[in-house]
C-alpha cells in the first residue's frame, strides 16, 4: 500500500510539473531555428527595418478562422513572424488580429465592424479551394492585413502561403519607412551651395542663354520648394566665384564644369570665367547638379543649354534620396531597339506569349521606380544608383556610349543583359529566325571595362529536357540548367541559389588586363557545365538538327556572368569629347539641341552678316572645361550574356523560383541592398541532387537496402557481446 501510494504522489507530482511547464510556455516566447538557412528567424534586412522606426507602426490582420489545411498554419506563421518583428522593434511596433468570421452561421455584431473597417483599408475577401468530405468547394475568406505608418498605408490583401511573407512584410516596412523616418534620422541638414557666377551674364546672350540671369531665383524657389515638402531638410546658399584659381578648384573638387572666355570688344565683353552648378553635401558625401550643359554638334559647334526649371526639383531630388539612403529609382534604356517593359503587343497578335517583360517589370517596381530613358533624346540623370541595358539592337553613337560611360564614372552602376545576336522572325511568323551577329557599339565599351562576348550561343548536355506531347523525352541544349559547381554561391546575394535555367546565352570572357592593377575585382558568377560547346556561323536553334560533338575533347566550361567592381577608368580618356549626332531639332533650333524636350522654334539664320548676336556661332572662342570625369568613383559592373533570362516564359509573376531570384537579387546587389537579396535567397528550397554514375547510384542503392540491416545485426552483436562480457566479469567477482 506504502508503494502505491509513494507511486501516486510521483506521478501528481509529474503531472503537476508538465502543466507549469506549459502554462510557462505560453508566456515565455521561445524557438531555435536548426534550417541551414534560417527560414523560420528574421534576417538581418527585418530587424534594421523595425529597429530603426522612428514613428509608431501598427499592423492589422483580418484573417478568417478554421481555414483548411494548408492555409490553417499560416495564421500561425504570421502571428509567431509579427511576434518576432514586436520582439525586434519595441513600442513604436504593435499589431493586432481582428475576428472576422462567422460564429454558427451567424455574424457576430464586432465581425460585421471588423469586416467594414477591412473593406475601408481595401482589404475585400478572397476566394479559396476546399477538399470537404471528397468534394471540391470554393470558400470566401479574409487573409489580408494592413500596414499604417503615420498617414501611410501599405496593404498585402491575399497572405494565402508562408513563402515569402517575410520578405513580403519587410519590403512594405521599408517601403514606410523610408518615406517618414529617413527625413527624421538626419543628423544635420544638407547643405545645397550655388556655385552662379554673376560673370556669366555678359555672355548668357552669346550662347543662347538669355533666362540665365534669372537661374539664382529659379534655384532658390526650387530649394524652397522642397523644404516645405521636407521638413527643412536643405540650407541654402549662394557664391559668386569668378576666379580663375578658386574655379578650377572646385571644378575639380566637385565635378563642376567651368566656362571661360577671351577678350571680346565687338560685344564689349572683358575676358573672364565662370561657374553654373549646385553642389549637395552631407557629412562625407557630395555630389553635383550642372545647371549648365554643352554639347557639340557637327557643323554648329559646342550649344548650351539651362536646366529645366520643370524638371529641376525632381533632380535635386533623385541625388537627395540617394545621399541620405531612400533612393528607389532605377534607370532602364529604353531606345536603341531595347525590349519594352510590357507584354509584347506584336506577339500577342500573332497568338505567341513569350518575349515580353512585363512580369519582369512588375517584380523589379516592387521595389524600384523605374525611369526609362531614350538616350537619344535625354541624359541620363544624375543621382541613379543603376542602369540597366538589356539587349539593345541599334546601334550607339559615340555620343551616347560616352553618356553611358559618363554614368559609369559618376557612380552609377550598370547591369548589362546583353546577347551576341538579334533574332529576326520571318515575316508572317512562318520558318525558321535568322540570326544576325549584333555590333552596336556596346561591345567595345564593355571591352575596355574587362568583359567581351564571344558571337556564338552556349550549347550544354546538361540542358532542359522537354516532353512532348506524343511521349518521349527531347533535351534542350541551348537551355543550359545550371547548378552545383557552375554557380557561384561565395557572394552575399548568391546564397542558396542553386538552380538556374539559362535560354541562348551568349559566352561571356574576362579581359585580364582589365583586373592587372588592382583597381578592379571580377567576379565569375555562372558558367556552363564542362559538357558544353558552342554554336557559331549558322545559327539553327531547331532541337531536331542539335546534337552534341562526338568528340569530348571539343567541350569545355563557358563563363556566363560576370560582376567587376572597383575603380574605372573612362574609355574616352584622353580622346576628344564625342559630338551629338545632328538630328532634325537639333538643325531647326542649335540653342536647344541638347534639351531633353525642345520647342520648334524658327530656323536660324545663314547669312552672317545678319546672323543674331545670341546665337551660338557667334562666341566660338567660349572654352567650356572639366566635361569629361576620367575615373570613376567606386562601381559595379554586371555582366549576363542572356537577356532572354527578362523574359516572360523565364520568370515566375511571384518572383519565387530561383531565375527571377537571381536576377533581382543581382539588381539589389547593384543598389547596395544585399541584406535584401539575402533575405529572398533564404526562401529558395530547391535543392537539386548532384549528378552522379550509374556506378555510384548503384552502391548508393545498395547501401540504403543492404547496408542498415547489416549496421543493425553489427549493433546488436555489440551489445549482445557487451552483456555477456559484464555478466562474466560480474560472476567473476562474485567467485573470488
Amino acid at each position: 500500500m506504502g508503494v502505491f501510494k509513494e507511486n501516486y504522489i510521483k506521478f501528481l507530482l509529474y503531472m503537476a510539473v508538465i502543466v507549469l511547464v506549459n502554462l510557462a510556455g505560453l508566456t515565455l516566447f521561445f524557438r531555435a531555428d536548426l534550417t541551414a538557412n534560417k527560414i523560420f528567424s528574421l534576417s538581418d534586412a527585418s530587424k534594421k527595418a523595425v529597429a530603426t522606426l522612428s514613428e509608431p507602426l501598427s499592423i492589422k490582420v483580418f484573417f478568417s478562422k478554421n481555414l483548411p489545411a494548408p492555409h490553417n498554419n499560416t495564421e500561425r506563421y504570421l502571428k509567431d513572424l509579427l511576434d518576432e518583428y514586436a520582439a525586434k522593434a519595441g513600442r513604436l511596433f504593435n499589431y493586432q488580429f481582428y475576428n472576422v468570421s462567422s460564429e454558427e452561421g451567424d455574424l457576430s455584431a464586432r465581425a460585421v465592424e471588423n469586416r467594414k473597417l477591412a473593406k475601408s483599408y481595401g482589404i475585400s475577401p478572397i476566394q479559396i479551394r476546399i477538399m470537404e468530405n471528397d468534394e471540391l468547394k470554393f470558400q470566401n475568406v479574409y487573409m489580408g492585413m494592413v500596414l499604417i505608418h503615420g498617414d501611410l498605408i501599405e496593404k498585402i490583401n491575399a497572405v494565402t502561403s508562408t513563402d515569402g511573407l517575410e520578405y513580403r512584410l519587410t519590403t512594405a516596412i521599408q517601403k514606410l519607412n523610408n518615406k517618414v523616418s529617413a527625413l527624421l534620422r538626419l543628423e544635420d541638414t544638407i547643405e545645397a551651395t550655388l556655385y552662379l557666377s554673376s560673370s556669366l551674364d555678359d555672355i548668357a546672350p552669346l550662347i543662347g542663354l538669355n533666362d540665365l540671369p534669372e537661374l539664382k531665383k529659379t534655384v532658390t524657389n526650387t530649394i524652397d520648394d522642397i523644404n516645405a515638402k521636407s521638413r527643412n531638410i536643405l540650407s541654402f546658399t549662394h557664391q559668386d566665384i569668378t576666379d580663375k584659381q578658386t574655379l578650377t578648384d572646385i571644378g575639380k573638387k566637385y565635378d563642376l564644369m567651368a566656362l571661360s572666355w577671351p577678350d571680346m570688344p565687338e560685344n564689349n565683353i572683358q575676358a573672364g570665367q565662370g561657374a553654373a552648378g549646385l553642389v549637395l553635401t552631407y557629412q562625407d558625401q557630395s555630389a553635383s547638379l550642372p545647371l549648365i550643359t554643352a554639347v557639340d554638334l557637327p557643323i554648329i559647334g559646342t550649344t548650351y543649354q539651362m536646366a529645366d526649371p520643370e524638371t529641376l526639383e525632381q533632380d535635386i531630388l533623385d541625388i537627395l534620396e540617394k545621399m541620405i539612403g531612400i533612393n528607389q529609382d532605377i534607370g532602364y534604356l529604353a531606345d536603341h531597339g531595347a525590349p519594352t517593359l510590357g507584354p509584347d503587343r506584336m506577339a500577342m497578335m500573332q497568338g505567341g506569349t513569350g518575349g515580353g517583360m512585363q512580369v519582369f517589370n512588375d517584380l523589379l517596381s516592387n521595389r524600384y521606380n523605374i525611369r526609362q530613358i531614350a538616350l537619344k533624346d535625354q541624359t541620363i540623370p544624375d543621382g541613379l544608383n543603376c542602369l540597366i541595358i538589356a539587349k539593345p539592337t541599334e546601334p550607339f553613337s559615340d555620343y551616347a556610349l560616352f553618356q553611358i560611360d559618363q554614368a559609369l564614372m559618376k557612380g552609377t552602376n550598370i547591369a548589362f543583359f546583353s546577347d551576341a545576336f538579334n533574332e529576326i522572325m520571318p515575316r508572317g511568323g512562318m520558318g525558321m529566325p535568322q540570326y544576325i551577329p549584333l555590333d552596336t557599339g556596346l561591345e567595345k565599351l564593355l571591352a575596355h571595362y574587362g568583359i567581351t562576348m564571344t558571337p556564338a550561343y552556349v550549347m550544354d548536355k546538361a540542358a532542359y529536357k522537354h516532353q512532348p506531347r506524343e511521349g518521349g523525352e527531347q533535351v534542350i541544349y541551348f537551355a543550359p540548367m545550371l547548378k552545383e559547381d557552375t554557380i557561384n554561391n561565395t557572394p552575399s546575394f548568391m546564397h542558396n541559389i542553386k538552380g538556374i535555367i539559362a535560354m541562348q546565352a551568349s559566352p561571356v570572357s574576362l579581359v585580364p588586363e582589365s583586373t592587372a592593377s588592382g583597381d578592379v575585382t571580377a567576379t565569375r558568377l555562372l558558367s556552363s557545365s564542362k559538357e558544353s560547346w558552342l554554336m557559331q556561323g549558322d545559327i539553327n536553334l531547331n532541337p531536331m538538327f542539335i546534337s552534341p560533338p562526338e568528340s569530348d575533347e571539343e567541350m569545355d566550361s563557358y563563363d556566363l556572368a560576370w560582376l567587376l567592381e572597383g575603380t574605372f577608368t573612362s574609355y574616352f580618356k584622353d580622346k576628344p569629347i564625342p559630338e551629338k549626332e545632328t538630328g532634325e531639332a537639333d538643325i531647326e533650333n542649335p540653342v536647344e539641341a541638347a534639351a531633353d524636350d525642345t520647342e520648334t522654334a524658327a530656323p536660324v539664320e545663314t547669312d552672317p552678316s545678319e546672323a543674331d548676336p545670341a546665337t551660338p556661332a557667334d562666341s566660338p572662342e567660349v572654352i567650356a572645361e572639366n566635361r569629361m570625369l576620367e575615373t570613376s568613383r567606386p562601381g559595379k559592373i554586371f555582366v549576363l550574356g542572356c537577356s532572354q533570362m527578362l523574359m516572360d516564359n523565364m520568370l515566375d509573376p511571384e518572383g519565387r523560383t530561383t531565375n527571377a531570384t537571381f536576377i533581382l537579387n543581382a539588381i539589389d546587389h547593384l543598389n547596395g541592398n544585399d541584406e535584401i537579396a539575402a533575405m529572398r535567397s533564404k526562401q529558395q528550397t530547391l535543392n537539386p541532387l548532384a549528378d552522379t554514375s550509374p556506378m555510384v547510384r548503384g552502391v548508393i542503392k545498395t547501401l540504403n537496402i543492404a547496408g542498415l540491416p547489416v549496421l543493425v545485426f553489427i549493433f546488436g552483436v555489440m551489445v549482445w557481446a557487451a552483456g555477456k562480457a559484464r555478466r562474466k566479469r560480474i560472476a567473476n567477482q562474485f567467485k573470488s
